[in-house]
């Protein structure tokens, strides 16, 4: 089955906004960064198998990251090392700060894989709007 674009624009901006995916009013996390384990308005459980996200997680995590500190060094760092270190901290930053929208967006797509090739025994809860049946 192909995933909708409606359905992984709808659940990634949900998850950019660090809620749940399947209804969008439940939190992802408390505080800043403990994952929840379901949410709390619909029950859809996050990560009902735990590592099921880390494909997600390195790619929206790891890559990025690797990516800014060979951009830093290798590139704007030979230029200037005043410019680097000043652009390092700031991509350090907006990279500190941002986590948790990123890790959402990981759940996000995490559950956009469970919807498109759903298991059986891994039931999502029943959809809270009924255009979202549409959508699948």
């Amino acid at each position: 089955m192909r995933p909708s674009s409606t359905l992984v624009r709808r659940a990634v901006g949900r998850g950019w906004r660090k809620r749940c995916p399947h209804c969008g009013e439940g939190r992802l996390f408390e505080g800043w960064v403990r994952h929840l384990g379901s949410c709390a308005v619909c029950g859809l459980v996050y990560e009902p198998n735990p590592g099921d996200t880390w494909a997600f997680t390195v790619l929206f995590d790891r890559l990025p990251l690797g990516l800014m500190v060979a951009l830093v060094y290798f590139g704007i760092f030979r230029a200037s090392a005043l410019l680097g270190i000043i652009a390092f901290v700031l991509l350090g930053a907006g990279f500190i700060i941002s986590s948790p929208n990123r890790w959402g967006v990981g759940i996000a797509l995490h559950y956009v894989s469970r919807v498109v090739w759903p298991d059986p025994v891994d039931p999502l809860p029943p959809t809270v709007d009924p255009d979202e049946d549409a959508l699948r």
